[in-house]
C-alpha cells in the first residue's frame, strides 16, 4: 500500500510538471506581446525594454523557461503582470471564494444525485424514473452559462427573491455577523444551483445503473425471498456496493466542477480563482495563469489520488490485493 502510495505521488507530481511546462511554452506562443496589455503604446523602446527585463520577459524562451523553473523550485509565483502584486497574494484571496463555492456545489451535487439515483433504481421503467432522467438530462445539457443566466433571469430579476450576483451586498461591512453570513448565503445559492443542477444526473444515472447490478446479485434474491420490503433491501443491502464504483467519481468530478466554476464564477461576479484564470488569461498575464494551471493541476491528481484511496477503503477485497486501482 505504501510503496503504490509513493508510486502514484510520484507519477502524479511528473504529470504536473509536464502539464506545466506544457502550459508555459503555449500561453507565450499566442501572437502578441503581453506588455501590450500593462504599458501605453507610445512609451519608447528604451523603457519598455526596462519594462520588459524587470518584468521578466526579457531573453528567449527557454531562458524564461529555465527563470520559471528556479521561481517554481524556491515557491515564488512571481508577480501579476496586469496588477502588479504578488501572485500568492491573488491566489490567497481567491481560492477561498472557489473552495466555499466548488464544495457546496459537490455537496449539493452529491446529495441531489444519491436521491435521484435511488428514485430511479426503485422502479425502473416507471413514469418517474422516466421523468426524473428526463428533466435531468435536459439540465445535463444545457451550458454552465445559459443555466446561470436563465437563474438570473426568473430568481433574481423577475421574482426577486436572490440577488444576481457577487459574494456580498455593497453594505455587508455595516451588518453584524449573522446577517453577513445569511447574506453570504444568499449570494451562494444561485451559483451552486448552477453547478448542481447541470451535473447531478451523470453521477445519477451511473448510480442506478451500479444498484440495478447489485439488486440481480443472490444475496439480493435471498433477501426478498425472506419478505424484507424493497425499500429496505434498496437502502440496507444494495446501496453500500452500489456506492463502490461510484467513489471513483468522487474524484475524477472535481476538474469538470472546477471547469464549470471558472464559467459560473464570470456570470455571477463570483470573486474565485475561474474569474482571476479568465481574466489573466484574457490580459495574457503569464504568471497567474500559470499559478492557477498549477492549483487546477494538483487538485485533478489529488481527486484521482483520493478515489483510488477511497475505493480501496471501501472494498476490503481491493485493500487486501494491494493491486493499483485504475480509475
Amino acid at each position: 500500500m505504501f510503496s503504490w502510495l509513493l508510486r502514484r505521488i510520484a507519477t502524479s507530481c511528473l504529470l504536473v510538471f509536464l502539464l506545466l511546462s506544457a502550459v508555459f511554452f503555449v500561453v507565450r506562443l499566442a501572437p502578441g506581446d503581453p506588455l501590450d496589455q500593462v504599458v501605453s503604446e507610445e512609451l519608447n523602446s528604451a523603457d519598455r525594454d526596462l519594462i520588459r527585463q524587470r518584468l521578466g520577459l526579457d531573453g528567449t524562451l527557454f531562458q524564461q523557461y529555465l527563470r520559471w523553473l528556479r521561481g517554481g523550485i524556491t515557491g515564488d509565483l512571481g508577480d501579476s503582470l496586469r496588477q502588479q502584486r504578488p501572485v500568492a497574494a491573488i491566489l490567497t484571496e481567491a481560492i477561498g471564494p472557489t473552495l466555499l463555492l466548488t464544495v457546496s456545489a459537490y455537496i449539493v451535487h452529491l446529495l441531489m444525485a444519491l436521491g435521484a439515483g435511488l428514485v430511479m433504481a426503485y422502479r425502473p421503467g416507471s413514469l418517474g424514473d422516466k421523468a426524473l432522467q428526463g428533466v435531468g438530462l435536459t439540465l445535463y445539457s444545457l451550458p454552465s452559462f445559459w443555466l446561470g443566466l436563465m437563474l438570473i433571469m426568473l430568481v433574481s430579476r423577475l421574482l426577486g427573491w436572490l440577488p444576481p450576483g457577487g459574494m456580498h451586498a455593497p453594505d455587508a461591512a455595516f451588518l453584524s455577523w449573522g446577517e453577513r453570513q445569511l447574506d453570504l448565503l444568499r449570494h451562494l445559492i444561485l451559483p451552486v444551483a448552477a453547478l448542481a443542477l447541470g451535473s447531478f444526473m451523470g453521477t445519477a444515472r451511473y448510480l442506478r445503473s451500479t444498484l440495478l447490478e447489485v439488486l440481480e446479485q443472490d444475496y439480493i434474491l435471498a433477501a426478498r425471498s425472506r419478505g424484507i420490503p424493497e425499500s429496505r433491501i434498496l437502502l440496507v443491502h444494495a446501496l453500500r456496493n452500489g456506492l463502490l464504483p461510484v467513489i471513483t467519481l468522487v474524484g475524477l468530478s472535481l476538474p469538470f466542477l472546477l471547469g464549470g466554476a471558472a464559467v459560473t464564477e464570470v456570470v455571477f461576479g463570483w470573486p474565485g480563482m475561474g474569474r482571476v484564470t479568465i481574466e489573466a488569461i484574457w490580459a495574457r498575464d503569464y504568471p497567474v495563469i500559470m499559478a492557477t494551471t498549477l492549483v487546477a493541476a494538483v487538485t485533478v491528481v489529488a481527486g484521482s489520488l483520493l478515489a483510488d484511496i477511497l475505493y480501496m477503503w471501501a472494498d476490503p477485497r481491493v485493500r487486501l490485493t494491494g493491486r493499483r486501482v485504475n480509475p
